[in-house]
């Protein structure tokens, strides 16, 4: 249900901007005062090369239908180095130009796809590996929170961000759809669950991490009002990251060791006990939750009296079923439709990606799927990582990488199969979701890069800058699903809980999507990495942001920590003006 809300959305958010074509053959460059005849690639060509600027490949559009595609061919901006597809060769030179508006078609269509994957494989198969490791690590459920369920619960926002900020024309994406999350996150998803459940939000953990994310906000302003950041900012980054996850540890110890003194003192007192424990219940829960979230399957409920041993064959067909029979029978028509669109999926990358669940009897261990993971998961890294450049590498330029992995993974799937019975899972099967973590990652990774080049091309298509569709777009796609979930949690009883992995998500996705990117930019270019604010729209999205962490922090403690209906209907309110604002800036109207 999370991944097509998510698709919903960003179709609605893309046909909103479809508009913006309408001057897509205007014959003037008004940046540069130079008029253009139609149809004229030279002219256009001149001009440009006049142009003191790196954003060439946005002229594109100022030139006739018919030049476009040698425009593309012959402007090296264009030629974007990460993906597996160059999405403006495709627009503008697989069909002819007057069927381009129906490749835009196609390509948004791929783009609703690309948000499918990204969701799908978060929430089916990295969560449930990060739970699985950090279960196996004995991690505690504040410090699991913090660090592989935040990560889980923000991989496409962290991959996106990295694949962003990879070029430096698309790093106002990054930005955008961070700053946007945010503003999506703090005002929508908090405002709605506000309205759906009125509570008394936890004082200590909610000042918590409106403090820390207000000092990260502030930061990265500070950042982009500089235009660059050294290596020494990005390690402070991921620093500041650490000190949130010690306050939370420490805060959490505190809070325990309190609880445990004051129930000694009372415990003779039993009304008062269980005043003080529901008081305070959620005060220090986990802070954010993975965006896959389901109900259990009750399968202790349907667990057969008289246990029957299946075949080999007959483990792998059903462990690659995706289906569940009791749920089928018990689910409406629009599910079952849903689901059959995405078994396709599922099916693929349950051949690709294993995942434990240390919370079942045999952890999930299914021996003849778990043994061909180990032949298709390192091949699907091979072929995936960096779109495929490992893919063509030659060892001694005759052997090639690829065929290398598969006979490794051959002869490690042979020796677990001979090694291990259908029944028992072997010691060493957590090792597994370690596999599936570093599988899915790049899956995640792979797709989040397609997003990024899709979104640069939607840019240069409708003349629309890399700000605007990071923070509708991006940010709509990567944080529906959160919204969805926690409305959910909400409704369900536990707003606190909900709005705690409002703000705590938030937090992990700004600091590690700007660190992480600006890091990984910084280790391929090994110099400091350059920001390029995208005009005021950049400053309007920074300021709406930081005014709406301030007015919560004001608000709610001067409202004693009651999250009510006015609190959320305010919050909606100026994500609505904020939208209205931000489109009127891009447009030129402000």
């Amino acid at each position: 249900m999370t991944c097509w809300t998510s698709c919903l959305s960003v179709l609605v958010g893309t046909l909103l901007l479809l508009h913006q074509q309408a001057y897509s053959d205007s014959s003037v460059l008004s940046h540069t005062g130079v008029r253009v005849k139609r149809g004229s690639l030279n002219a256009s060509l001149a001009v440009t090369s006049e142009i003191n600027t790196n954003d060439q490949c946005d002229y594109v559009m100022n030139i006739s239908a018919a030049d476009r595609c040698a425009f593309v061919k012959n402007t090296s901006d264009c030629k974007l180095g990460d993906g597996f597809i160059n999405y403006l060769q495709a627009v503008f030179c697989l069909l002819p130009p007057d069927l381009s508006p129906l490749m835009v078609t196609l390509c948004v269509i791929w783009l609703l796809f690309l948000f499918f994957i990204l969701g799908l494989t978060a929430s089916k198969f990295f969560c449930p590996n990060l739970s699985a490791i950090s279960t196996s690590l004995h991690l505690t459920h504040n410090v699991a929170g913090v660090t592989f369920l935040a990560l889980g619960n923000g991989a496409p926002d962290i991959f996106s961000a990295i694949a962003a900020f990879s070029r430096p024309h698309t790093a106002g994406l990054a930005v955008g759809a961070l700053f946007g999350a945010g503003i999506f996150v703090t005002t929508v998803v908090a405002g709605s669950v506000a309205l759906v459940k009125p509570f008394a939000v936890a004082s200590r953990p909610f000042l918590r991490d409106v403090i820390f994310y207000m000092v990260a906000v502030f930061w990265t302003y500070v950042i982009l009002f500089r235009g660059t950041t050294t290596f020494g900012e990005t390690l402070g980054y991921l620093g500041l990251y650490v000190v949130y996850v010690v306050t939370v540890i420490i805060s959490a110890y505190i809070y325990n060791r309190q609880k445990r003194l004051i129930n000694g003192r009372i415990e003779g007192v039993p009304h008062i006990q269980a005043e003080f424990e529901s008081s305070d219940l959620y005060d220090d829960d986990v802070p954010c939750l993975p965006a896959g979230m389901h109900q259990p399957e009750y399968e202790s409920e349907y667990r057969p009296l008289l246990q029957y041993t299946q075949s080999t064959s007959q483990i792998l067909l059903s462990s690659l079923n995706p289906v569940d029979n009791r749920r089928w029978r018990r689910e409406s028509w629009k599910w079952r439709v849903g689901k059959i669109l995405k078994t396709p999926v599922e099916v693929l990358l349950l051949l690709c990606i294993p995942v434990v669940d240390l919370d079942k009897e045999d952890k999930n261990w299914r021996r003849p799927l778990n043994c061909l993971h180990l032949v298709t998961a390192p091949l699907v890294c091979v072929l995936v990582f960096q779109s495929g450049l490992f893919g063509h590498y030659l060892i001694e330029g005759q052997f090639p990488v690829w065929l290398l992995t598969f006979l490794l993974g051959l002869f490690l799937s042979a020796i677990v199969f001979c090694s291990t019975t259908n029944e028992c899972p072997p010691r060493y099967h957590p090792i597994f979701s370690l596999v599936g973590f570093v599988v899915s990652a790049v899956l995640i990774s792979a797709a989040a890069s397609e997003v990024v080049s899709l979104l640069h091309m939607l840019g240069v298509v409708l003349s629309l800058s890399n700000t605007v569709l990071g923070l509708t777009l991006l940010a709509w796609g990567n944080s529906i699903g959160d919204c969805f979930s926690d409305i959910t949690i909400a409704r369900q009883g536990y707003p606190r809980m909900a709005i705690s992995a409002c703000f705590g998500g938030i937090i992990f996705n700004m600091l590690f999507g700007v660190g992480l990117g600006c890091l990984v930019q910084m280790m391929k270019s090994h110099t400091d990495v350059q920001l390029e604010p995208e005009g005021t729209l950049t400053w309007v999205l920074a300021g709406s942001l930081g005014l709406s962490l301030v007015f919560s922090f004001v608000v709610v403690p001067l409202s004693r920590f009651h999250l009510g209906r006015p609190y959320g209907i305010v919050l909606l309110v100026f994500y609505a003006a904020f939208l209205v604002v931000a489109l009127l800036t891009e447009f030129g109207s402000i």
